[in-house]
Formats: C-alpha cells, structure tokens, sequence
C-alpha cells in the first residue's frame, strides 16, 4: 500500500460501510472508522449492519472518491462483531474522534453507550 493511502486510511473521517445480509442486498452507510494500520474498527449502534454482519461477514470500505471520481481506496475484507471493547477505551478511535463526538454535544460516554456494536474489519484486498 502506497503512502498516500495509508495517509487516508489515517486522516479521513469518513468511510462507505458495505454489507449484505442473507438476502444478498447490498447496504451501504458512511461511519468513522480506526484504522490501526492492519485493521478497521467501527462503532454501531444494534441494527442492520451488526445483524448483516452475524449473516455474511464479507463486507468492503470505500472511501470517498475526489471531485472527478478519482483517488479512489476501497477495501474488501471480512467483519466480526466484537464483545466487551467500548468506544470510550479505544484509545486510537477516540484520539480520532474525541472532539467530533464532543461537536455533537455527547461525551465518549454517552457515544459508547450508544455506538455499542464495535465491528473489526481484516482486510482481504485493497483496490
């Protein structure tokens, strides 16, 4: 992975989740993301991408192309829901994050309480 990338996956804010249940629908969602430079870890709340996850754990990121549609990253690779890892003790995450949850008038607290699915992505193949 080139340099530029890798300063992407570090700096921007956000990215396109996509998954698919059983029914083989796509959905796709922007959400804040770590990447800790061999995994992504996202926060959600209960719902279609925990449950879509639990059914088919292939998803892929794709982060937000360039005005003419270039400067593309998009990222395959397989999800797991994880157990017992807050939002509020991710360190990385919350460095991140810390001041744009604050901006939304909630505290890390409050955040992980309601963000309480945390998603980690293995990527699989990088585009």
């Amino acid at each position: 992975m080139d340099r530029h990338t890798q300063s992407r996956l570090k700096k921007d804010l956000v990215a396109w989740f996509v998954t698919a249940g059983k029914d083989g629908r796509p959905h796709a969602v922007p959400v804040w993301f770590w990447w800790d430079g061999k995994t992504f870890l996202i926060y959600a709340r209960p719902g279609q991408k925990a449950r879509n996850v639990h059914e088919n754990p292939y998803v892929e990121l794709h982060l937000n192309s360039d005005p003419v549609g270039e400067d593309l990253v998009r990222v395959e690779g397989r999800a797991t829901v994880l157990r017992n890892r807050p939002a509020d003790r991710s360190t990385g995450y919350m460095r991140k994050y810390g001041q744009s949850i604050r901006d939304l008038g909630m505290t890390p607290k409050v955040f992980a309480e309601e963000y309480d699915v945390p998603i980690r992505i293995r990527p699989t193949k990088f585009h």
